[in-house]
Formats: C-alpha cells, structure tokens, sequence
C-alpha cells in the first residue's frame, strides 16, 4: 500500500505535530515547540518536544552542558526543594501522622498536584530566567 502524502499547509501540520507527547523539561502537554537528531536520517529520528521556548532553551542549554542526563541536575534538585513548601502545606492539612493507605482518593491526588504544580512551576521560573541562546 503507498503511503499518501500531504497535499496542503494543514495536512502537513496536522500529520507533522506531535500530538499526546509531553514536553522533555515540565512534562506539559507539546505546543510545536521541537528537536530533532540532525545527523540521523534513518527513520524515527530521536526527537524531544517542548511546550515553550523557554523549555527548549533550557533543554538545549542542559544538553550543550552535558549531553547524558542520568543523574538529576541542579536544576531539577533545586525544583524538588521548590516543591517541598506547597507539599508541605498540604500535608498540614491532611495530618503529618496519616498513613499513605489511609488517604482518600481526593487527598492522594492533591498531593500528587501539587508536588507535580510544584515542580513544573520551579522548572518553568528556572526556564523563563536562564539566559539560553538558541542553537541556531
């Protein structure tokens, strides 16, 4: 079977845009924002997705100060203490002595927002204020 190719401007970004994928820095959903392995040809090239420019600016500032992140970086470390204030807001509210098991549905899922808001706020205000130059 032959594969079709896109005919019109909106063909190509409906079928090009990653839809469903979360961004490489704050794991929000993608707005277009994208890297690609240049050198690659092969098909699927590796590639990340952003939701922001700020995003990939600090993507690409990350990954021009070292490429292997398997570690967390600074960054991410300092987002984790960042997020350490809400969590612990939260967790007066519920009680510091409550067992995990004996949360409610409701509870466990405002504490995972806001550990989740907590961080992706971090990492964004971090994004925003680093001074990145694009690559290119």
């Amino acid at each position: 079977m032959a594969s079709v190719s896109p005919t019109t401007a909106e063909d190509r970004r409906r079928l090009w845009h990653p839809r469903g994928t979360l961004c490489a820095v704050c794991r929000r959903p993608t707005r277009g924002f994208g890297w690609f392995d240049p050198v690659r040809s092969k098909q699927p090239r590796p590639s990340v997705w952003f939701c922001s420019m700020a995003c990939q600016g600090f993507w690409t500032r990350l990954a021009r100060e070292r490429w292997a992140m398997v570690d967390l970086t600074e960054q991410e470390k300092a987002a984790i203490r960042a997020a350490m204030k809400p969590v612990a807001e939260i967790m007066e509210e519920i009680g510091w002595q409550a067992r995990f098991s004996d949360l409610t549905e409701a509870q466990v899922l405002t504490l995972i927002e806001v550990a989740v808001g907590g961080f992706q706020d971090a990492m964004h205000a971090m994004a925003a204020d680093a001074d990145a130059e694009v690559p290119f």
